[in-house]
């Protein structure tokens, strides 16, 4: 029996996994990823199943906890968005060489455009190169009924298999068919037939590798099949063949229709099916490559093809070689007219994010303005969360951001190099997340930096989620080394800013690594939690 809903392409992988019978999600939080565990989290049917759903330290982690469920032969999925995937990338790659017990299917939300992050890049690259097929849905109803498949796929081929999300797809909606019922959860555990492959000794690993590869050409062959989700659609026309991808498709049908003049050959589901392309390439006198992301499929046909055939897309300039596609550009790679709009208003200007009126941040970055100001060759390196938003107006506080964690390295290499006062902010989250190793190399050599831990005691940046840390900030960086004489508390606010100002001037002023945590839960949350309280 089958209902429908209306889900956000989250939701629909979110649901797809609770009705393919997993045992657990492992995630930890990242736009545009974030809704699929929040949403098994919130699914009355998760828990009478007894999923496990909770927030993960990182994403290595959640990689690494689901291998552990699938070591017992269990189906487990793992969310996170591309920049994610950096974090996981040992278990990742080194997963397809130990293979899987149950299946696992790990979910990668990128992000063309950057909307919320650092850069766009394309998690495929990484299926590529660790030989794990991807599939990759063109709308909501494949994502949901991709899951059951992906988890068959893995377990069949002893793979784990990613499924490649982007920001339209992860945030749109769209009315789904699904299951009334899950499958239900398995309760028996089994194990490895052959344990010694989940061993990577390097005589292990020689071994199991070359059978790595060898699996790839099975996978692309089932990727070509009825079986799998790449389909070719002949037509007159052989002027142009277009090859679609994942949500690329969506935006060709927009603008064609479903009867289209030239071959369309729909891709979802990776490694790619060169014999399909071939095909398509011996029938037309040039081939339109449309996929979000990276240019990896126009590349690769360039090697696949016998003979030089004209291949368009981003590379060669017919479609943007950065950011999302669209139906309007799609439309324009088309040849076809552009459709008549309308001029955007005046009346509407840009509104650039800012911290939350009410925000602990905001205290925090008042008070090191105020002490810096007498120290003119200072600099703040900060971290990924809300706080980033210290680089904008009124604040401008902050001279770098690269990645989790990045803020305490790169102040103690800045320090190492001479610079004073080096000061690095970060958030309880990211903390745990990647600054505590960051922290314990600091503490080795006791860095003359100053390492601001700013505690709203959530995961504010991506919608409240539990922060990992909380009430345990201290304790952990006593345990790295931290001097607890030079491990301070505040709270953040303009009352209380005499207070601050003077400890971050005392600190500045020892030679040494020393932490300061001002400590108030994130004005959004609070919020939250009181109307929960008034209920």
């Amino acid at each position: 029996m089958k209902v429908k809903k209306l889900l956000l392409g989250d939701e629909a992988v979110a649901l797809g996994a609770i009705n393919a019978g997993i045992t657990g999600v492992y995630a930890y939080p990242g736009t545009p990823s974030t809704e699929i565990t929040e949403y098994i989290q919130g699914s009355e049917t998760a828990r009478e199943a007894g999923i496990h759903c909770t927030w993960c330290t990182n994403e290595k982690t959640a990689m690494e906890t689901a291998l552990g469920v699938s070591y017992v032969g269990q189906r487990a999925i793992v969310c996170m968005k591309h920049v994610g995937l950096n974090v996981a990338a040992d278990a990742f790659v080194n997963s397809a060489i130990t293979g899987v017990n149950g299946g696992v299917i790990v979910v990668v939300a990128d992000d063309p455009s950057m909307h919320s992050s650092q850069n766009e890049q394309d998690s495929r690259f990484y299926g590529k190169f660790a030989f794990i097929p991807i599939l990759e849905p063109s709308d909501q109803q494949e994502a949901y009924d991709m899951m059951e498949y992906g988890f068959r796929l893995s377990e069949e081929n002893n793979i784990p298999v990613m499924m490649r999300l982007t920001t339209r797809m992860a945030h749109s909606r769209a009315v789904v068919e699904v299951a009334a019922k899950p499958i239900p959860r398995r309760e028996k555990l089994t194990f490895p037939k052959d344990p010694s492959s989940w061993i990577l000794l390097p005589a292990n690993a020689r071994r199991k590798y070359p059978q790595v590869i060898s699996s790839y050409e099975e996978l692309e062959r089932i990727s070509a099949s009825k079986e799998g989700w790449n389909r070719y659609f002949d037509a007159p026309d052989k002027s142009l063949g277009v090859i679609a991808c994942g949500i690329a498709y969506n935006y060709l049908r927009e603008n064609v229709g479903m009867n289209y003049k030239h071959p369309i050959l729909k891709i979802s589901q990776y490694p790619a099916p060169s014999d399909l392309i071939r095909k398509m390439a011996s029938e037309c006198d040039s081939i339109l490559v449309m996929e979000e992301g990276q240019p990896l499929l126009e590349e690769m046909i360039k090697g696949i093809l016998p003979t030089p055939v004209k291949v368009l897309g981003r590379l060669s300039g017919a479609l943007p070689r950065m950011g999302e596609l669209n139906p309007n550009s799609v439309r324009e790679a088309l040849g076809l007219p552009a459709h008549e709009t309308n001029r955007p208003s005046s009346v509407v200007v840009p509104r650039p994010p800012a911290l939350c009126r009410g925000c602990g941040h905001r205290d925090v970055y008042t008070a090191l303005n105020e002490v810096l100001a007498d120290y003119p060759g200072h600099k703040v390196f900060s971290d990924i969360g809300c706080y980033t938003l210290g680089a904008l107006p009124p604040f401008r506080t902050i001279s770098s951001c690269i990645d989790m964690g990045s803020s305490i390295t790169v102040a103690r290499g800045a320090a190492d190099a001479g610079l004073w006062p080096s000061i690095a902010v970060i958030g309880d989250s990211t903390f745990t997340h990647s600054g505590i190793t960051s922290l314990l190399d600091a503490a080795n050599v006791n860095a003359n930096i100053v390492v601001v831990i700013s505690d709203n005691l959530t995961t504010g940046m991506t919608g409240g989620q539990d922060s990992a840390g909380t009430g345990k900030l201290e304790a952990i960086c006593a345990a790295v080394g931290v001097d607890p004489a030079h491990i301070r508390t505040v709270i953040p606010l303009p009352k209380n800013m005499p207070e601050i100002t003077r400890i971050i001037r005392e600190e500045i002023e020892y030679k040494g690594l020393s932490v300061i945590i001002p400590r108030r839960e994130c004005i959004q949350t609070a919020k939250r939690h009181a109307k929960k309280r008034k209920q």
